[in-house]
């Protein structure tokens, strides 16, 4: 992984500046890289002590020194449906969806590889199956393509916007428009790369949602997010662009939240598709998890 980024701010050590930036990278190996002159700063080896200043250029090869591989484990996951096909779940909040640096075990993969033989293999090893994602601290449904033919007519009908998804989600304040549409580019944030953000017309990808407020709360709106295109973070960037940001998001939500939560409200509630053997539309559809009905059942309707 290589790229440039330019320093916004000043008296942060170089390794740990990168650290809070990829933190799936451990201190060490930000150090090694350091060390090795993968990492320079305007475009000079330095130490990994060395104090940023608001300008520097930090250019940087980050490469993982671990192998990534995917192995069976038996992890309890919500099957919704499966045939010979296709197998939906629905996601809890707090799993990833595929082994990557920093989350090597306990992944959805993980655990469908442990309950079947029977996998695509489009996206390769470390992804067998996976047609599209939701985030870690996301819930909700997704569908698993379990042979090559249905995930590439399944990715088609993502492309074609046949494949329809649904979200709930909690935002922080009221909206003015009971319902909209979002058309932006959304593409890596260049201050912070843990990030995604709006960017303009020529950077990043267009991205397009459709949203409409399902019931307003003192000090919150619970809404409907479509999704027309799925980039990365895309409901979460479009809600804080509208400056309400998702409740419990805390990469994209600068608010303090006043209820115990281990991520955001977001929740994938249906998923609309054409079984790409029998041609005939199925919907299916998740409840909204137990934390995030408790906290909607604490608020006062407005």
């Amino acid at each position: 992984m290589s790229d440039i980024i330019n320093v916004t701010v000043s008296g942060v050590r170089l390794d740990k500046y990168l650290q809070e930036n990829f933190p799936d990278f451990s201190r060490s190996q930000i150090k090694k890289s350091i060390d090795l002159g993968q990492v320079t700063v305007n475009g000079e080896k330095v130490k990994a002590g060395y104090e940023l200043k608001v300008g520097d250029r930090i250019e940087y090869v980050l490469e993982d020194t671990k192998t990534i591989t995917a192995k069976p484990q038996e992890i309890d996951i919500d099957i919704v449906y499966e045939d010979d096909d296709i197998i939906v779940i629905n996601k809890a909040q707090g799993m990833v969806v595929h082994p990557a640096v920093g989350n090597r075990e306990g992944t959805l993969v993980n655990a469908l590889l442990y309950k079947t033989n029977s996998l695509s293999n489009v996206n390769g090893d470390i992804r067998p199956g996976i047609v599209h994602r939701i985030d870690k601290d996301t819930s909700g449904l997704l569908v698993v393509a379990k042979n090559d033919k249905a995930h590439k007519n399944l990715s088609e009908q993502i492309s074609s916007k046949t494949c329809k998804r649904y979200y709930f989600a909690l935002l922080q304040g009221v909206l003015k428009d009971s319902q909209g549409e979002i058309i932006t580019n959304i593409g890596r944030d260049p201050k912070n790369r843990l990030k995604m953000s709006v960017l303009p017309a020529d950077k990043g990808k267009i991205a397009h949602t459709l949203y409409k407020v399902i019931k307003y709360y003192k000090g919150y709106s619970f809404c409907e997010f479509e999704l027309k295109t799925g980039r990365t973070h895309q409901i979460r960037v479009h809600s804080a662009y509208l400056r309400h940001a998702i409740v419990g998001d805390s990469l994209y939500n600068n608010n303090p939240c006043k209820f115990k939560l281990n991520g955001q409200l977001l929740h994938a509630y249906k998923l609309v598709l054409v079984h790409p053997t029998t041609n005939k539309e199925m919907v299916f559809e998740a409840p909204i998890p137990t934390y995030f009905q408790k906290v909607l059942d604490s608020l006062e309707e407005i």
